[in-house]
């Protein structure tokens, strides 16, 4: 499953046509959290698979993977129209709507050192489950 969840990220992160130095460190760190070497991670930042049926996740997994979707978003300093609405085109498929990028955005932060609480973060995202 973790590497379903990293594929998504690795998704965004390609969304702009080029996977930035910060980007490809976000995606390595939760990549060596959850068991991965740095190899399996480079070999999926290379070739990323089209991102498959998210329905099955459980409700904090989809909400994992939207928090760290937002978070790889920011990553570079710069956001995209197009890494907005990958962002949000991926919120939908977790269940959620699209008014959930914007809401949790402005409580992420792009470094993943800085932490917020992801307990009432989990409850914003909720209100905006379909």
């Amino acid at each position: 499953m973790i590497k379903e969840q990293l594929n998504v990220l690795i998704n965004l992160a390609t969304s702009d046509k080029s996977v930035g130095e910060k980007e490809a460190k976000v995606i390595h760190l939760i990549g060596k959290a959850n068991g991965l070497s740095k190899d399996e991670v480079d070999r999926m930042l290379k070739q990323p698979s089209p991102i498959g049926d998210l329905s099955r996740f459980t409700e904090e997994q989809k909400f994992e993977n939207l928090y760290h979707l937002i978070q790889i978003m920011k990553s570079d300093g710069q956001v995209f129209k197009s890494e907005i609405a990958f962002c949000e085109a991926i919120a939908e498929k977790l269940g959620y709507k699209k008014g959930v990028v914007a809401e949790l955005s402005s409580r992420i932060y792009s470094d993943p050192s800085i932490t917020t609480d992801r307990k009432l973060l989990f409850e914003r995202a909720h209100k905006f489950v379909k």
